[in-house]
């Protein structure tokens, strides 16, 4: 019996560590200078990621996976929002 509970605590604290892992911050690497406008979109992709994880400490994770899903879609914003910049970057000269 205590085997599996600390099994299961080691498990847990794995699975935690891992999800923690996966859900990053969206990186601010858009230039202000350059672009303003896409690193102020950034900033505020930022914002509502720290947003949501305060909310999932608040209600203890209990989102159904809906706080989950909204962070891996400002992953998304994030990742377009670069392409974007990049893409100024090279059409620019």
């Amino acid at each position: 019996m205590t085997k599996t509970r600390i099994s299961a605590a080691v498990l847990g604290a794995a699975l935690l560590v891992g999800g923690a892992a996966l859900a990053q911050r969206p990186k601010e690497n858009i230039n202000p200078g350059r672009h303003p406008n896409l690193a102020a979109a950034q900033r505020l992709c930022e914002q509502a990621f720290q947003k949501i994880t305060a909310a999932q400490e608040a209600n203890e994770w209990d989102m159904e996976g809906h706080a989950k899903k909204a962070k891996e879609m400002l992953e998304q914003v994030n990742n377009e929002l670069r392409a974007a910049a990049s893409a100024a970057n090279r059409n620019h000269k």
